[in-house]
């Protein structure tokens, strides 16, 4: 027994055609058609019937396999195992750090995914070594891996890590934040791009930023923030002829007319709102301020802090969906914008 067979697979829909497959068997387990022992048709029978191609059969009786809902006798073919619907998705978040803006990922995540999976949090604190001993003990246990690759450890070479993520099905692996140096575009997900973000966000900007005579990136050192900032950063002042400086810290600077400053770090943003204060200098016209990364306090911080970001509930929204089958599990640029605020 399985699915009436005058069901369509919709070649238009946004679910991938083998999570039609799975939503249809659960569709049957729901209303009562399918029982725990009946048998369902075989990969190609189900691939006849449905105008699918083997693999995409395939895919969707292993998902059902790793939910618990189907087993497989060999010789004989593919039974019902269990009609709990209870039967949830297990999924572990690795994160390279618990930030502000991560906990927007992670809530975004649950909340999509509600009552359809459990997810399971680990940080690898940008450390190779630490990624590969989580994988070591939690591989074969979770249907999905959600990873932030990134890593500024001393074993942080390309290939290794690159080695390392390739031990995760590549079915059951997306990549959340970054893409993968040296492979992009290879793994699902949803990545940044940090130079080309930077540069287009800048340029979205330019009218406010006239009126400054110097940008000021302010870039911490050893605080493991992507040196494709840096890059983006400089082609910006290069192609619109910007007086620029690089700093790695603002705690002994001095703040002078005319500069706008963008800041990755939170405690630098914190010292120049204190040093324009002190300075009697206004944002927005003395100096100017961008920080990276939008958080709800930067809204009313100090009248209204521009800042220049991904939307990280969209990104945690669009890897929730990833996970359910409800968008193709492909490679995802996350958009990218200026929200001008008084700061600037």
């Amino acid at each position: 027994m399985l699915v009436d067979k005058s069901e369509k697979i919709l070649t238009d829909s946004r679910t991938p055609k083998y999570m039609q497959v799975v939503n249809l068997i659960l569709d049957d387990l729901d209303s009562g058609k399918l029982k725990i022992g009946d048998r369902i048709p075989s990969i190609n029978e189900t691939s006849f019937d449905f105008l699918l191609s083997r693999d995409t059969v395939e895919k969707a009786y292993n998902e059902l396999r790793d939910r618990g809902i189907i087993t497989s006798v060999r010789g004989k073919g593919f039974y019902i195992n269990s009609t709990n619907m209870a039967n949830k998705l297990k999924v572990l978040l690795i994160f390279n750090k618990l930030s502000s803006y991560k906990k927007i990922i992670y809530y975004s995540i649950v909340e999509t995914l509600g009552n359809q999976a459990t997810v399971d949090l680990q940080i690898h604190h940008y450390n190779s070594t630490i990624l590969e001993n989580l994988l070591e003990r939690n591989l074969g246990n979770y249907n999905y891996y959600v990873l932030a690759p990134h890593f500024f450890d001393e074993n942080n070479h390309p290939e290794t890590c690159y080695d390392l993520i390739k031990k995760v099905p590549q079915d059951k692996l997306l990549i959340m934040d970054r893409d993968v140096k040296g492979h992009e575009n290879e793994f699902p997900g949803v990545y940044q791009d940090f130079a080309r973000d930077i540069l287009e966000a800048l340029e979205s900007g330019i009218t406010h930023l006239r009126k400054y005579s110097r940008l000021i990136l302010v870039f911490p050192k050893g605080d493991m923030y992507p040196v494709e900032i840096i890059d983006g950063f400089k082609r910006f002042c290069y192609f619109h002829n910007f007086n620029n400086l690089i700093l790695d810290g603002i705690d002994d600077e001095q703040l002078y007319e005319g500069d706008s400053f963008i800041v990755l770090a939170e405690t630098d943003l914190a010292n120049i709102v204190k040093k324009s204060r002190e300075q009697k200098f206004e944002l927005g016209k003395d100096i100017g301020i961008i920080s990276y990364n939008e958080t709800p306090l930067k809204e009313i911080l100090a009248e209204g802090i521009t800042t220049i970001s991904t939307d990280f509930v969209q990104m945690g929204t669009t890897i929730a969906n990833q996970i359910l089958g409800e968008e193709d599990k492909i490679p995802l640029k996350s958009p990218f914008k200026m929200i001008i605020r008084k700061s600037l």
